[in-house]
């Protein structure tokens, strides 16, 4: 079977957070059809866009998977649902568990049910710093830099981002 190389963002601000992004993670591994070949730091990440809500835990994790993107879209999205998030009702709003693809391969796709790379990653500190944990030199497939270029370009005001500690 041909095996594909995927960057997910996993992040939660409900409960117990560290906790929802170890089980989210731990789902995806359980099928066999995508393992993590590499992981970010996990962060305590400021909110954007909604601003009124606690703030996230956040990490980056690469995988290897037989999933095509859609397959694999929806196997993160029945993980959200498994572990206890409903539907949104605020736009980027408060979340037990978000996981999101943010590239595939180094392919390109724009549909009403999937967009690859994800269009506001260039953006958000949270999906950059954890990306460039694992590989800084990973290029966008469609703007043609490296993610150490984007995060680098990130006004420093903004989006705070600190790497969380906690006792295992």
């Amino acid at each position: 079977m041909e095996r594909h190389t995927a960057y997910i963002s996993v992040g939660s601000n409900i409960g117990n957070k560290l906790l929802n992004c170890k089980k989210g993670l731990s789902a995806l591994t359980e099928s066999d059809k995508s393992i993590i070949i590499g992981q970010s730091n996990f962060y305590k990440t400021e909110p954007v866009d909604y601003i009124d809500q606690d703030w996230f835990i956040n990490s980056v994790v690469k995988v290897e998977t037989i999933l095509d993107p859609f397959q694999l879209l929806y196997e993160l999205k029945t993980i959200e649902k498994n572990t206890g998030r409903t539907d949104d009702r605020i736009r980027y709003g408060p979340r037990i568990l978000d996981l999101d693809i943010i590239f595939y391969d180094d392919i390109i796709i724009n549909s009403s049910d999937l967009i690859i790379p994800h269009n506001r990653m260039h953006k958000r500190r949270f999906i950059l710093k954890p990306v460039c944990d694992i590989d800084p030199k990973l290029v966008h497939p469609v703007f043609k830099m490296d993610m150490q270029y984007f995060l680098d370009s990130l006004d420093d005001k903004e989006q705070g981002v600190f790497q969380y500690c906690f006792d295992y």
